[in-house]
C-alpha cells in the first residue's frame, strides 16, 4: 500500500483537492448537501407566530390552573378577582407602560438623526 507524499499532489496544502480516496469522499460529500436556503422576513414571522401561539398556550393553562380569588386594592379601590385574571392585568399595564417608554425613545432618537443630517 504506497501513499503519495502531501507535496506531490496538493503543493503542501493538505486541504487541497487531490486524487485519492480523500478527494473523492470531498467530492461525494459536499455533492450531497442540500442547497442552504436563505432566510426571509416571512420566514421570520412564521417563527415568530409559532413561539406566540407556544407561549398562549402556556398564558391559557397557566390562567386554567389559577382560577382562586383574590382581594386586590388599587387607587383606593377594591375588588376580588380571580388570581390570573389580576396578573394578566399587571402584566399588561407593564406592557403598555415599556410601549410608551419605547416611543418616546425612538422618536427622540429619530429627531436626533433628522436634525443632524
Amino acid at each position: 500500500m504506497a501513499t503519495d507524499p502531501i507535496g506531490s499532489t496538493t503543493n503542501g496544502d493538505p486541504g487541497a483537492a487531490g486524487s485519492g480516496p480523500d478527494a473523492v469522499r470531498r467530492a461525494t460529500r459536499s455533492a450531497r448537501r442540500p442547497p442552504r436556503a436563505t432566510r426571509t422576513r416571512a420566514g421570520a414571522a412564521w417563527v415568530g407566530v409559532c413561539i406566540a401561539a407556544l407561549l398562549l398556550i402556556a398564558l391559557i393553562i397557566f390562567m386554567l390552573q389559577n382560577t382562586q380569588r383574590v382581594l386586590v386594592s388599587f387607587l383606593g379601590m377594591q375588588g376580588s378577582v380571580p388570581l390570573a385574571l389580576a396578573l394578566l392585568i399587571a402584566g399588561i399595564g407593564v406592557g403598555v407602560v415599556a410601549l410608551v417608554i419605547g416611543t418616546v425613545r425612538i422618536s427622540q432618537l429619530r429627531r436626533r438623526i433628522s436634525h443632524s443630517s
